[in-house]
């Protein structure tokens, strides 16, 4: 089973092929801020030549849903239906902080995302790694880091562009519970999604694609 995930939540977003006997057969960032869609599917072309695969080899596809880019998340979202369109392939949708969370396997601390939401928010929750298991302890929302911190107890790692935004709130509020990850684990992975994915094909989950929307937990400028 191979799956290839679409991540554009972010600017700088990604692409995965993720197998289930053989682990991850390769990952590309690209910045779709640049020339948009066109830009995205020259790096799942470019992924999958590298990888020696065709389309017809991927038995599903994956895509990053938000919170993050509104732009971002339309762009993935619009590839990944095309993709399931024509080939008949099942999509499956994955919430952006989720796959992001994954990007620590097995972490002790506490694990915050934080995406920059503009309007001095951020869209964040928090995970624990429990019994092998990436659990969510509070749910995503759009909130001012200020806020949110003061629900966070004990030692934490960040990752995000918002945690670095505001690593100095950070710091002063939480000191030494406060911890940065590095700089190679600050944005969404397109293979954190895929490997949920993995997970919701096994247990037979499937969701019509017709169904997907955006999860942008707040509406657009232009939707106010």
């Amino acid at each position: 089973m191979k799956v290839l995930a679409i991540e554009t939540a972010t600017m700088l977003g990604g692409v995965a092929i993720l197998s289930e006997e053989d682990g991850l057969i390769g990952e590309l960032r690209v910045n779709v801020r640049i020339a948009h869609a066109e830009r995205l599917m020259s790096a799942i072309q470019w992924l999958l030549n590298a990888s020696q695969l065709s389309i017809k080899d991927i038995s599903a596809f994956a895509v990053s849903i938000g919170p993050g880019s509104f732009t971002g998340l339309r762009i993935g979202l619009s590839t990944a239906k095309g993709f399931s369109y024509s080939t008949g392939k099942p999509l499956l949708p994955v919430l952006t902080l989720d796959a992001f969370a994954r990007t620590l396997p097995f972490c002790t601390y506490l694990i915050c995302p934080m995406l920059d939401a503009r309007k001095d928010e951020v869209y964040t929750a928090l995970y624990k790694w429990e019994d092998g298991l990436c659990k969510k302890i509070i749910s995503e929302m759009a909130i001012t880091p200020k806020e949110f911190l003061k629900e966070i107890k004990g030692e934490t790692v960040f990752i995000g562009d918002g945690a670095l935004i505001y690593k100095k709130l950070i710091m002063d509020t939480l000191k030494d519970n406060a911890v940065f990850a590095p700089p190679g684990k600050m944005l969404p992975s397109a293979g954190g999604a895929a490997e949920i994915a993995i997970e919701m094909l096994k247990n037979d989950i499937n969701i019509d694609p017709l169904s997907l929307t955006p999860f942008y937990i707040r509406k657009s400028e232009a939707e106010i």
